[in-house]
């Protein structure tokens, strides 16, 4: 569980919004964007009741078992979808890694995973000139919900017992900030050699309600993913849930 005070100390000058229970930090960032509140404010919270996935999906937000948090960030070079995911995907794993000790892959566009399942999740919106950056991470779940459960773990699950929270937060703050203030083109790059979705990799991709089956090609110049499909067609997936096949 994080220790706030620590946590301040280690993000000096950054304000520092934290909620034992809200519904979304996301929505709280939002809130307090209408407000007036600065690039760089951090929101957070120990719990979220209607925490917020991909695709309008909720995200699993047990009670002083993840890092939920939000960033208001202010729109840049890089603040387009995709590479604005590319950014939060790469901060988040890179944060992971450093502060467990464990080697995370990313999928395409917004997932970091261990040994296939989900650890982490990235979410970003505009909100009045603004950007609202959501991440939530896994730290200390022992279990998840049976609809989850193949499909989400959490560093704890994966052997890292002994996460230190505020580094988490502190180095995931600061890779948000790092990452963001980069090309387009060189976040493509980075996730490229991140990632072992990108290309060679065999995926079922859902697209409006129909699926399809191909190898990944890379990411073309904007960030999109690019599959070619069974049948020789090249697809480029603008958004999607992706999967292996």
């Amino acid at each position: 569980m994080l220790d706030l005070d620590q946590a301040r100390a280690l993000l000096p000058n950054r304000r520092i919004e934290w909620f034992r229970a809200t519904g979304s930090t996301m929505l709280e960032a939002a809130r307090l964007v209408k407000q007036g509140a600065p690039a760089g404010t951090v929101v957070g919270a120990d719990q979220q009741t209607a925490g917020i996935g991909r695709a309008g999906h909720s995200w699993h937000s047990e009670a002083e078992t993840g890092l939920y948090v939000s960033i208001i960030l202010e729109p840049n070079g890089s603040s387009a979808l995709p590479p604005l995911m590319l950014a939060l995907g790469l901060a988040a794993r890179d944060a992971i890694a450093e502060a467990s000790g464990l080697d995370p892959d990313l999928r395409w566009p917004n997932d970091v995973l261990l040994h296939e399942k989900k650890c982490a999740g990235v979410m970003a919106q505009l909100e009045l000139g603004k950007i609202v950056a959501g991440i939530g991470i896994n730290v200390g779940q022992t279990h998840f919900p049976p609809e989850i459960g193949a499909l989400a773990t959490s560093l704890r699950l994966e052997g890292a017992r002994n996460v230190a929270w505020e580094q988490l937060l502190a180095t995931l703050v600061h890779n948000v900030d790092y990452f963001v203030a980069m090309s387009s083109r060189t976040l493509i790059e980075l996730f490229s050699r991140a990632s072992s979705y990108i290309i060679g990799r065999r995926v079922c991709v859902d697209l409006d309600g129909r699926s399809i089956i191909g190898m990944t090609q890379g990411l073309d110049a904007s960030g999109f993913l690019v599959v070619r499909e069974d049948n020789g067609k090249e697809t480029t997936i603008l958004a999607g849930g992706v999967r292996p096949a």
